[in-house]
């Protein structure tokens, strides 16, 4: 299923269980008043505090954890492009006639870079593009280590460009792997258990009353609902409606520069 249909089913779930909660929690509390006027919320206010700090400090923790990994695949991405464009430009130190081939297994192995992004979220695509692309990493290095002894090539052509092609692959890892980089679903699910938590103490706290206040009834899950919702589409970017794919135009431009 697609990753912003999870998410939304996700965030729907939980405002639908808070409500249920904070429903839940208010009749008990009723229940209590009824029976114990006087004592039913001596030492809440204790818990109550504890329960929405430790609310709040995962919320903090889960959204810049996952603001900064989503900074972090945006500066790869850049990273990614200066690395392939500078040695695109080394291969100036090869012999003539080698040049031409060299550059056109760079023009397919960026294709195959772009690719594996565009075909997201279709996971097997991105996969085959990205099997693609390893194996062009290996007809490059192979090529780059025979042209660069040839007659006809600069003196420094190897020492020169193999660490720039070390550089563009390393990157290209680092991205990889920057795209699986996510916090254990442990955190997810205490930060669910906690949200609900909260809702059935806020409707134990709001008990008493002859009447609901709808306005905070249906506010406080809403709020937790659409925070839940931007941490996970921001830690799985490209997958739901929050994107990096704008910052794929520093590759695209690259790419037109080969032509």
């Amino acid at each position: 299923m697609h990753q912003a249909v999870n998410t939304t089913l996700t965030a729907i779930a939980l405002f639908i269980a808070m409500l249920v909660l904070l429903e839940v929690g208010r009749r008990v509390g009723n229940k209590q008043l009824t029976r114990d006027p006087e004592g039913a919320r001596a030492g809440t206010g204790a818990v109550e505090g504890a329960v929405f700090a430790l609310l709040g400090l995962l919320i903090a923790f889960t959204f810049s954890g996952a603001a900064s990994r989503f900074d972090a695949r945006r500066d790869l991405l850049v990273q990614e492009s200066n690395a392939i464009g500078t040695a695109y430009l080394r291969l100036d130190l090869l012999p003539a006639d080698a040049q031409p081939a060299m550059r056109e297994l760079f023009r397919r192995y960026l294709d195959a870079r772009l690719d594996i992004y565009s075909k997201l979220p279709d996971v097997q695509a991105a996969y085959a593009a990205l099997k693609t692309a390893t194996d062009l990493q290996t007809d490059i290095w192979n090529a780059a280590l025979a042209d660069g002894q040839q007659t006809g090539a600069m003196p420094d052509a190897i020492k020169l460009l193999l660490p720039a092609l070390n550089d563009m692959f390393d990157i290209a890892s680092l991205r990889t792997m920057a795209t699986q980089m996510h916090p254990p679903m442990v955190i997810y699910g205490l930060l669910y258990l906690m949200a609900m938590a909260s809702a059935l103490l806020a409707g134990y706290g709001m008990s008493g009353g002859r009447s609901r206040s709808w306005l905070h009834v249906i506010a406080f899950p809403a709020v937790m609902a659409i925070a839940v919702y931007i941490i996970i589409d921001i830690e799985y970017p490209r997958l739901g409606l929050i994107k990096v794919d704008s910052f794929d135009k520093a590759l695209v431009d690259l790419r037109a520069s080969m032509d």
